[in-house]
């Protein structure tokens, strides 16, 4: 990695992700005081350096499914008013300190009732912790935007439900629709209802895809929930063969998703977690990228994979020699591929994201 890309750097350069999770990402110490107010006694430690450790699952084998346990603890103390919105402001403000502009956060309204929370009550709490964490960044002279997904669980059965929520709220900050979860076993198909019904109000649809599933997940992603973008979609890479000196063959679905410009959401230390990738100097993102693919670099969950945005790019700086240009080029990916409005994105890119990396390469370059 070239001296010049420092950590620093890479943190003071403006970057839009999106995909990563609410419930992915508390602060540790937030996690134990949380607990504390409301009882809860499940956490494996209330050590926040120990508890940190504990939910990072980078253990030998780990799949999705070890992936996954520790939203338990996450989710059991996000059940309240008080703790829902304390979440969703340090959020907001975690994200804009790494240099974040602009996110969409992710999260799963029907695991946020146990304590007789609305669904209604829960999105506007949560709009409401983005909006306070915004503002205190803003006053801290990093200014972001933060707007929800949200997103129904596979697994269950309010997928409808959840979509009719987002359009709801569309005009509160949900910026679109997403169905998350294991994906094996339950394939988007169960919720074809829910994705007729968000195109038929001309609304957003991001779904998880192509991650602990391969490609007819991506596939049906496409065809039958008309996803817009996917989350992950990693294992696009199943679709592509390598012809020798350097050359490479693109499959019908994998010609597909780069000849339409489908925005991968790729999370690269995730999919290490997760077993979709050995390691990052393994990760395809940047075969994928050299292939022109619509490639954008996410956290999935900062907690449970103990990353942020920068470090991301920092590692796969390091692992594939990229340059400023190489992350500047993703991050206008990613706003491009956002949900934000077509006005606002473009304000967006032409006086924050252009002019903060060009007077970062020339600071880079003197």
């Amino acid at each position: 990695m070239s001296h010049t890309l420092s950590t620093e750097i890479i943190r003071r350069a403006p970057k839009v992700l999106l995909h990563d999770h609410l419930d992915g990402g508390l602060r540790p110490s937030t996690i134990v005081e949380l607990a504390e107010a409301i009882n809860y006694d499940g956490l494996p430690t209330r050590d926040p350096d120990a508890l940190g450790e504990w939910f990072i699952a980078d253990e030998p084998d780990t799949d999705l499914v070890r992936y996954l346990a520790g939203f338990a603890h996450t989710t059991a103390v996000m059940q309240t008013r008080e703790n829902l919105h304390r979440v969703a402001s340090e959020c907001a403000l975690d994200l804009a300190r790494d240099g974040v502009v602009y996110a969409e956060v992710r999260f799963a309204p029907e695991l946020h009732t146990t304590l007789g929370l609305g669904l209604d009550e829960i999105v506007e709490t949560v709009l409401d912790g983005f909006a306070h964490g915004s503002d205190l960044a803003r006053a801290e002279g990093h200014p972001i935007v933060v707007r929800a997904l949200l997103s129904a669980m596979r697994q269950a059965a309010r997928s409808l439900e959840i979509a009719e929520l987002a359009v709801r709220h569309r005009d509160e900050g949900v910026a679109g629709f997403d169905v998350a979860g294991p994906e094996k076993g339950y394939p988007p198909t169960q919720h074809l209802d829910a994705f007729q019904y968000v195109q038929r109000e001309n609304f957003h649809i991001t779904l998880h895809a192509g991650e602990a599933f391969g490609l007819p997940s991506i596939w049906e992603a496409l065809q039958w929930c008309s996803a817009e973008r996917l989350g992950h979609g990693v294992r696009i890479v199943d679709d592509i063969t390598e012809t020798g000196a350097g050359t490479h063959h693109l499959g019908r679905l994998a010609s597909l998703v780069r000849d339409r410009r489908v925005p991968l959401e790729l999370c690269p230390t995730s999919n290490v977690h997760t077993g979709a990738a050995k390691s990052i100097e393994e990760h395809p993102i940047d075969l994928l990228k050299r292939l022109r693919f619509r490639v954008t670099m996410n956290t999935d969950n900062r907690l449970m994979s103990g990353i942020s945005l920068t470090s991301e790019f920092e590692a796969c700086a390091r692992a594939f020699d990229w340059t400023l240009s190489d992350i500047e080029w993703m991050t206008l990916n990613a706003a491009k591929s956002s949900f934000y409005p077509f006005d606002q994105r473009l304000d967006l890119i032409n006086t924050v994201i252009k002019p903060g990396y060009a007077a970062l390469k020339v600071e880079t370059e003197s």
